[in-house]
């Protein structure tokens, strides 16, 4: 394919030589003439891995060569691949000024062009800038209509400084933003046979995946140094604690419990939270990551609380109560939690849990739930037909087979679903259905 690249620093500079070096033919747009200069000459304006010689051999076979006239390149190509920087501002906004210009000397290209086109943006940008800020620019500026006259897909990068190049032969996926499917299948012929899954997905979705990704990653940094922190002081080697965490790939290192749902509880993940932040207070270690890990576990059951206050009705069925699904277990459950706010906030409440009978608990469990909601035998039915015909407002909070074969009948009643239900995308559209982070 015939392609512009525009912004010709990290991303862009590997981006056009490794686009290049697979058969494409790439012209580098930049600004800067000196920039422009170092590409003619085939040397790379940026220090990296592999990207000298590569950028070299790109330029000699006449694969790739930079300019900085914006309107020839657009002209030239048939796909515009924009790179350019989003910096950010002390207080963490970004600024899209660099993304606005190019978006209006790409627009203004077109107004001459009636063949199809197709704008990528991979620049880092907050969900929502491709079709708030980008596409009404290219759209004025050029006359035309996105997804009609013209394409426009949003493409991150996933590249790491030192080894981008490496990153753009061996990807971890591949993620395109597509405004409609024509741009999605141009972009995804720029890396046709490279490894990882491809992700063909909304443009939003796109344009939050490499926030998810950078903002785990520091997670991820932050934990570990702060446990490095705590072992130390306790005089505990932190690799060898690390050594035996990673070896656990179910649970630790795994997609589990990566997936946006209720809060956590339980009679371990709180206690032991707990139990090491204070051990780290004690040895003057201050660890503000996880000292606020139960203040935003927290923070997301006051959010369930809220939604279903703001559905505005009295008359409450909660399905589920134990902290997790197939126990019995109360303790610290955050559903337990929620049935007590909504009941100290005068909720009309009535509870189904397939797995907890007041006549089975016994022991510390029958003592925590009698010490929170010391009338539960009141409020538990066994049916979850029951609690469907006393609610005005459902509160999903497990996936029963039960459950989920009484809320066929929901109607139209409020539903605020902590578990992401099995028909969720269906829900959706009606508009008494609301879903915890979703």
């Amino acid at each position: 394919m015939r392609i512009s690249v525009f912004g010709l620093g990290y991303v862009g500079c590997v981006s056009a030589a490794c686009l290049a070096a697979r058969g494409h033919q790439v012209v580098g747009v930049d600004v800067n003439p000196l920039k422009v200069d170092l590409i003619g000459r085939g040397r790379a304006p940026v220090v990296e891995e592999r990207i000298g010689e590569l950028t070299a051999e790109v330029v000699a076979s006449g694969a790739l060569r930079a300019t900085t006239d914006a309107v020839e390149a657009v002209r030239e190509s048939e796909l515009s691949l924009v790179c350019v920087g989003t910096p950010s501002a002390p207080n963490g906004s970004l600024s899209t000024a660099y993304l606005e210009r190019v978006a209006e000397q790409i627009g203004e290209a077109l107004a001459d062009r009636q063949d199809w086109h197709t704008v990528v943006f991979r620049s880092t940008m907050l969900p929502g800038t491709t079709a708030s800020v980008l596409v009404p620019i290219l759209e004025k500026a050029s006359g035309r209509t996105a997804g009609v006259d013209f394409g426009v897909a949003v493409n991150p990068e996933f590249l790491r400084e030192g080894t981008s190049v490496r990153d753009f032969f061996d990807p971890p996926k591949t993620v395109i933003g597509e405004l409609d499917p024509a741009s999605g299948d141009m972009v995804a012929r720029l890396y046709g046979g490279l490894p990882g899954q491809v992700f063909r997905v909304p443009v939003t979705v796109a344009e939050m995946t490499k926030y998810a990704d950078n903002s785990f990653h520091g997670l991820k940094i932050a934990f570990a140094n702060e446990l490095g922190a705590v072992c130390a002081a306790l005089g505990v080697d932190s690799h060898q604690v690390m050594d035996v965490f990673l070896a656990d790939t179910k649970l630790n290192v795994s997609p589990a419990y990566l997936r946006p749902g209720f809060a956590f509880g339980g009679s371990c993940l709180p206690k032991d939270l707990r139990g090491l932040v204070y051990a780290a207070h004690r040895a003057d270690v201050a660890v503000p990551l996880l000292s606020h890990v139960l203040p935003s576990n927290e923070e997301h059951l006051r959010r369930a609380f809220d939604l279903v206050a703001a559905a505005g009705k009295r008359r409450i069925g909660l399905f589920g109560l134990s902290f997790k699904p197939g126990t019995d277990d109360l303790r610290e459950s955050p559903l337990v939690e929620l049935a007590e706010r909504l009941l100290g906030k005068g909720f009309d409440l009535r509870i189904y849990d397939a797995n907890v009978s007041m006549s089975r608990l016994i022991g510390a469990n029958r003592d925590y739930i009698e010490s929170r909601l010391p009338h539960l035998s009141e409020l538990l039915s066994n049916s979850a037909e029951d609690v469907l015909a006393h609610a005005e407002v459902c509160v999903v909070g497990c996936d029963d087979p039960a459950v989920l074969d009484a809320l066929v009948h929901a109607g139209d009643r409020n539903v605020v679903d902590l578990i992401r239900l099995p028909d969720a995308e269906e829900r959706r559209r009606h508009p008494g259905y609301v879903g915890l982070g979703w």
